[in-house]
């Protein structure tokens, strides 16, 4: 069967021959490989940036955001039959520290795992995909157009439910454990409106929130006006500095970032407001350093009760929160969601959307092969 490999470190990416997967243990799933999303991630890795292939390999098959349909199971298999569309998750825990064996890989304390595509485990960009039934998650037939979105909103559904926990814990609103009483009728940010941020705004939306989404871009392009339709409010980045939104809108509740531009991130602390909430996604290249007013940044944190936190990765219970999420906007926006996908190509033209990044993009994906 056909991939596409890399040889870590270099800017080499091929299509390669591999063996097709087979089946050898009672609870493996195997998966016919449908859309891959391309993310920044791919892209680091295509031009030389962090990837580790597996232990005593020279290439690395890069992929992560899979979605597929499944062509056999193991005996032991009960979640999925032959015909049943779903993904993969993307980290492996390393077995040993409190959290994985928690089946909280994405929180690894050891740093010992491993992720498909990215760290010493072969990804998703292939023709047949082989797994255990644990890392398989199911998606609905009528989500088949948006499964390969599952993976992305894992990790706004992560960082959004960090966020909100954290809230309903301290402020004690709520009963439900997930947060969501928390978020009604709140204020949140979003800054960055890739696709990591406009589905962080679907899930925001969703929860009643009142979404702003910051970018700078123009306001008639398709980031604003999808956003519009997701009924939040556009703020040009390039008009409205960050460190000024507190002038103009009432007060900030939660701020979700995905620009991964660290004077950005620092920069938009100014706009949190009381008792806030703060989530990072994105993670900034490069190592220039930069001047900032630390003991200022300190003191709001201390004196206005704000919260911070970090967020990478997600658990397999993002997964299946984002794939519902998904499925409410399908019905709630229809078509809106689906212009989330903007570019699809056939994975012999992998470098048209790998190696450069194609105009108006909101996600690209690989296709290598239709629903059968």
């Amino acid at each position: 069967m056909k991939a596409i490999a890399i040889i870590p470190g270099t800017k080499q990416v091929n299509l390669v021959e591999r063996p097709e997967p087979k089946i050898s243990a009672p609870d493996e799933i195997k998966l016919r490989v449908l859309r891959v999303g391309i993310c920044g991630t791919d892209r680091e890795e295509v031009a030389g940036g962090r990837a580790d292939a597996p232990p005593g390999q020279k290439e690395l098959v890069i992929g992560h955001e899979m979605f597929g349909q499944v062509v056999e199971v193991g005996s032991a298999v009960r979640s999925a039959r032959a015909g049943d569309f779903g993904c993969f998750t993307v980290r492996r825990g390393c077995g040993h520290c409190s959290f994985c064996l928690a089946d909280r890989s994405d929180l690894c304390s050891s740093g010992d795992y491993t992720e498909r595509g990215i760290r010493r485990r072969d990804g998703y960009e292939t023709e047949f995909v082989l797994d255990q039934e644990k890392y398989f998650v199911p998606v609905p037939p009528e989500l088949v157009p948006l499964g390969v979105l599952a993976e992305p909103m894992s990790v706004s559904q992560k960082a959004i439910d960090e966020a909100l926990r954290v809230q309903e814990a301290r402020l004690g609103i709520g009963d439900s454990g997930s947060g969501n009483a928390w978020a009604r009728g709140k204020v949140a940010l979003v800054a960055g409106l890739g696709p990591i941020g406009l589905l962080g705004a679907i899930a925001l939306a969703l929860r009643g929130a009142k979404v702003l989404g910051l970018d700078v871009v123009d306001k008639e392009s398709l980031r604003p006006k999808l956003l519009g339709q997701f009924g939040g409010t556009y703020v040009d980045g390039r008009e409205t500095q960050p460190s000024a939104l507190a002038n103009y809108f009432e007060q900030i509740d939660l701020i979700f970032e995905a620009t991964g531009v660290a004077r950005v991130e620092f920069n938009l602390l100014a706009a949190l407001g009381l008792n806030g909430v703060y989530v990072l996604t994105g993670i900034p290249g490069g190592d220039r350093p930069l001047q900032l007013d630390g003991a200022a940044l300190m003191r709001q944190l201390v004196l206005r009760n704000q919260a911070m936190i970090g967020s990478v990765n997600a658990a397999r219970k993002h997964f299946e929160a984002g794939i519902a999420d998904l499925a409410q906007a399908q019905k709630k926006w229809g078509d809106a969601v689906n212009q989330l996908i903007t570019h699809v190509v056939p994975y012999a033209s992998f470098a048209d959307v790998l190696e450069q990044h194609p105009e108006n993009e909101i996600k690209a994906v690989i296709e290598w092969d239709k629903p059968h």
